[in-house]
């Protein structure tokens, strides 16, 4: 199996909703971490697993959607609470949106709030 990663910085802002956050219940700000990895068997007649350079433009355009956001306020997290996980799942599927998966088996989605938390989502491609 064959995997290839990115990693990409930004900052954006969120409070969450549930009864018992504390002082995460006001709007506060995290310098979020995004790793994303994808895997597969085969590479391509260039020997690429998925050409670099697309899933960094992909990725530079999600960013930038959250860059500076209050989540609470966008759309995928309507009735939501936006916790980590649920960050990460949304990353994760806009990405899947958008990307061309061809021999890619799996998506995996780390996403660090701060550098000791992070939450990953997982999504198997192969069928």
């Amino acid at each position: 199996m064959y995997t290839l990663g990115l990693h990409k910085t930004f900052i954006a802002q969120h409070y969450l909703i549930s009864e018992d956050a504390g002082p995460e219940h006001h709007r506060h700000s995290h310098p979020y971490q995004l790793d994303v990895r994808v895997t597969g068997d085969s590479l391509d007649h260039q020997g690429y697993l998925i050409d670099i350079t697309v899933l960094e433009d992909l990725l530079d355009r999600i960013v930038a959607h959250y860059q500076d956001a209050t989540l609470n306020d966008l759309e995928a997290f309507q009735g939501l609470n936006p916790s980590l996980e649920h960050f990460a799942r949304i990353i994760a599927q806009q990405i899947l949106e958008e990307l061309s998966t061809g021999p890619l088996r799996r998506l995996e989605v780390r996403l660090w709030e701060d550098p000791n938390t992070w939450a990953e989502y997982r999504e198997d491609l192969s069928g």
